[in-house]
Formats: structure tokens, sequence, C-alpha cells
């Protein structure tokens, strides 16, 4: 008896074990034990989502980019890629969304003709915020995983700046629109021209020479004060360029500094009516010189206004009936009959007329620029692109003839247009003739 017992306690006890396996091998089982739980890790810097080659809407979030396959015109080989860095949203974003839509024009225009090489062309492009550290990591993705041959833009000194080392050491040329520094395309450590960096606009000592001569020459400043954001590489420069021409015309000049971000001068201008000035060059961009006139009528101070090409349309809406009266120095004119057949391809593109002529004109005329450099260097490599760039003469742009200056990679003879703030709108004065050498 005792021993049927113990087998039958054996047999049990089996079972229970056999059991147990089952159960705890089960994906259903309570007691299986939970998953380990992975190491953390610092997470990835945000980088912006591309876009490519097809036109979206007139608004298109960056972070829900349009896609398309390549035109059927084109060939079946992988496209040649092109990059774009502009700033799609924040302070500057009227710039760079025109920008952006003027280059996707101009690549939509190549594909339908058949490409280049016999590949479709596609335009990769992030938006930067106006940040140097976002267009660092957008020119590093570009250049690694998207494979781009080239890259337009930005329109900020500071920021090609601080994507010019990569560019240089991937090969990559870089043809910015707006970025009047010198020192974008010239090392000023040493004097040599950087040599995968180019340019479509003027530089600073062009345009600070300009502004100096017409507040002094032509409006007849005898004291001249300079406003500018001494945290902006753009700025800086073109103060240096202002004061320096006025130091060779004799005239005495004062600088009064801000900080990006500041919003409030009057203490700045208070200071400036108080010394004596007659003329106010404005060295920043279009928000701050639109405060800045706007707060001067509050003082009921009016002196003679002149600033470059920082700024914008908007600046109307925000100096409003104070802007009557003020000058602008500018690459070119709203009104250049050059710009109307870009204009009508770009409002039937997009349903609407463009409001930033120039940066339009800018991101289109540069995508001719690049597209021209693959055809003539007949391969879509880096170093043939630079070449072909570097070695270009006499091409007809939207708006100008474009030859490239091999010393400085600036735009030869790059014009100028002197604006007038009349009746809420700019009207073209005259175009000044730029220097050779600038």
């Amino acid at each position: 008896m005792n021993q049927k017992k113990a087998l039958l306690v054996c047999a049990l006890v089996m079972l229970a074990v056999a059991g147990a396996v089952f159960w705890n091998s089960s994906p259903h089982s309570a007691l299986a034990p939970a998953p380990t739980a992975p190491t953390p890790t610092a997470p990835e810097p945000p980088v912006p989502t591309p876009t490519t080659s097809t036109p979206p809407a007139p608004v298109t979030p960056p972070e829900a980019p349009a896609s398309s396959a390549p035109s059927p015109a084109a060939g079946t080989d992988s496209p040649i890629k092109i990059g774009y860095l502009a700033t799609l949203t924040g302070e500057g974003a009227t710039w760079g969304q025109h920008e952006r839509e003027a280059a996707l024009l101009a690549v939509k225009e190549v594909n339908e003709k058949g490409g280049l090489l016999g590949r479709s062309v596609e335009l990769v492009c992030y938006d930067i915020k106006g940040k140097p550290e976002d267009a660092v990591n957008a020119i590093r993705r570009m250049i690694f995983d998207d494979k781009v041959v080239a890259v337009g833009g930005s329109n900020y000194s500071g920021i090609q700046l601080a994507v010019a080392p990569i560019a240089e050491a991937e090969k990559v040329p870089v043809v910015s629109s707006s970025a009047t520094n010198p020192v974008v395309t010239v090392n000023p450590d040493t004097g040599k021209v950087r040599p995968y960096m180019f340019r479509v606009t003027y530089t600073d000592p062009y345009q600070g020479m300009v502004i100096a001569d017409y507040l002094i020459q032509k409006c007849g400043a005898k004291k001249l004060a300079i406003l500018g954001d001494v945290g902006d590489a753009y700025s800086e420069g073109l103060t240096e360029f202002v004061k320096a021409r006025a130091d060779e015309l004799k005239v005495e000049s004062k600088f009064w500094a801000f900080r990006g971000g500041d919003v409030d001068f009057r203490a700045q201008l208070t200071e400036a009516k108080a010394w004596g000035a007659d003329a106010v060059a404005l060295t920043m961009l279009y928000k701050e010189m639109g405060l800045v006139i706007k707060q001067a009528a509050d003082l009921d101070w009016k002196p003679f206004f002149m600033g470059g090409d920082g700024y914008s349309p908007n600046i109307f809406e925000i100096a409003g009936d104070a802007m009557e009266g003020t000058f602008w120095l500018y690459p070119l004119h709203n009104d250049d009959p050059k710009l109307t057949n870009l204009i009508a391809k770009f409002e039937k593109e997009y349903g609407r007329k463009p409001t930033e002529f120039l940066n339009m004109a800018f991101g289109y005329d540069i995508l001719q620029m690049i597209l021209h450099a693959i055809d003539t260097a007949g391969k879509a490599e880096g170093p043939a692109i630079r070449d072909a760039i570097e070695n270009t003469e006499n091409l007809q742009v939207t708006h100008f003839t474009w030859t490239v200056d091999k010393a400085t990679h600036n735009p030869l003879n790059k014009p100028g247009a002197v604006l007038k703030a009349v009746g809420g709108k700019l009207e073209y004065l005259e175009t000044w003739a730029p220097q050779a050498n600038f």
C-alpha cells in the first residue's frame, strides 16, 4: 500500500514539473520573465526632413515632404542629387521658402527637358531654421546619406562659415545666396580663396561702400550713426565696411550696438539723436531694421535711413508709415523686366505671386549655375563641378550675367540697385556701377 502511494506521488510530481515547463515556455505565461530593457543612449540630434524635386503645395510643412518618381523623359539611372540649405521656419523663413520653391522650379524644368547626363535631377532640401548647428547637421546628412554633388544656399554668412569646413573636406561645392561677408569665400587667415565656397551676390565691402557713399555724398550726411548686431557675422562685416568708407570720406561716424533678440532700440536712438547724427546706416536684418525705423519715428526723429540686403518686404508691416522716405540697397529691383518671365512661371507653379523677388531669383539662378556646371563638366562629381563653376564666364542667368572671379569666387561686376520707400513700396532710383574688385 505504501509502495503504491509512493509511485503515485512520484507520477504526480513528474506531471507537475512537465506542466510548469510547458507553462513557462508559453508566450502567454504570467510567470515568464519580463524582457530586459535596452540600455539608454543619448538621442540623435534632430535632422530636418528632406523634400525632393517635385514642387509641393504653396505651404508644405518641412515634416511632410512631397516626393515623386523621376520624370519619364529623364534617364533611368539613379538621380543626380543637389542639396539646398534653406530656412523654412522661424525668422527668415520667407527668404528660405522662396529660394527653395524657385530651386524646385529649376529642377522640374531640367527634368522636363530630359534631365542631365541621361539622368534625372533631384533637389534635397532641409530646413536649417536659420541656425548654424542645424545647417551643419543638414549638410552632413546631404553629403553622407543623400550623396549630393553640390549644394545651394544659405543666405546667412555665419551659416556658410559653419558648413565650409565640411564642404571642403568632402569636396562638395556650395553656392550661397545672400551671404555677403567676404570671409565666406576667402579665408582671412591665409588670404586664399576657399576652393569649394561660392556666392551669387556682391560682398559687404561693396555694399558698405555704396551705403556710406549714398548717405554722405547723395544725402549730405555730416554725422553718420551705424546700428548693428555685435553677435552676427553679416552685421559685423557690413558695419566695418560702412565705417571704413565714412573714414575715407572724412565724415565722423559712431557705432551703436545691440544683440540678436533685442526689440527695444530707443536707448541707442536717443543717444544717436543727441550726438547729432543726421543719417543712420542699418547693418542688420529686416525685423530689427523695421523696429529701429518705427521707434525713431516714435521719438520724433527723422534722419536719413539706409539699409542693405537684409531688407524684406515684410519690413513695411513692422515699420508702417515710418518707412516712407527710407533708402535701400538691393542686388536687384522688383520692377526689373528681367524678372517678368520668372515671376510668371513661379505664379503658375505655386498659384500665388512671389513676395521675396530677390530670393526667388537667387534660388533659381543658383540652380542654373550648378546645372550648367554639371553639364559643362560632363560628370556629376564634386571636384569637376567645382572646377566648372570657378571657370564660368558670361553665364546669363535671370537677373545678371555671371562671371566668377577665380581669386575671390565672387560674381564680377554684380550690379546693385538703390531704392526708396514711397507710398508703401520701394521705387527704383538708380543702379550703381560696381567696381571690378570688391
